[in-house]
């Protein structure tokens, strides 16, 4: 009997261990801040793909208040953002190669700073978290050519989008009344 009880339990564990990684992926479109994407492609096809979660402002004042000026953001919440061109860009006046990245943002009240990471996995090998920040050792660039425009209307979502123009794209991360865009241009 014994026997056949640690076998059940044995059972159990294993059905429950296997069943977690479906739960997670289940629970991720359920957090507060869910997962999102965008994506621009150049006149040639290559891409800039940019995924992310978007937070909810929630009646809470967002930029200089949730998102602190002067301090490195996480441009998202969750996981960190990622930044994956699929050419040589030049992200502002800064160049990057084609590759795998995370995004932060240094806001403050007149204007910001994009900082294109290159810390994409933890020490596991799984994704990074968006905080802490990975420091600026890690820094591929820092770019401070972010035009700052104030949106007419509030943004409940921060979003993330593209305009696109040949070879061009425009970045746009909108929130509360502000809208923060960064010119990326394909390197031919």
């Amino acid at each position: 009997m014994i026997k056949r009880v640690a076998i059940y339990a044995v059972a159990l564990a294993a059905m429950t261990i296997l069943a977690l990684p479906g739960f997670a992926q289940q629970d991720k479109s359920k957090r507060p801040s869910p997962p999102a994407n965008a994506q621009c492609k150049f006149s040639d096809g290559n891409t800039i793909t940019v995924d992310y979660s978007s937070p909810r402002m929630k009646g809470r004042k967002i930029y200089g208040g949730l998102v602190p000026w002067g301090q490195v953001w996480r441009l998202g919440a969750n996981e960190a953002t990622t930044f994956v061109p699929t050419v040589n860009v030049t992200v502002g006046d800064k160049d990057v190669p084609a590759g795998a990245y995370t995004l932060d943002a240094i806001p403050t009240a007149d204007k910001w700073t994009l900082i294109v990471n290159k810390t994409t996995k933890n020490a596991k090998g799984g994704p990074v978290w968006g905080i802490p920040y990975p420091g600026a050792q890690s820094d591929l660039v820092r770019t401070d050519d972010v035009q700052i425009t104030q949106l007419s209307a509030p943004v409940e979502d921060f979003t993330i989008s593209f305009d696109s123009a040949g070879d061009t794209c425009t970045m746009h991360a909108d929130w509360e009344t502000t809208r923060a865009s960064v010119t990326i241009k394909e390197k031919k």
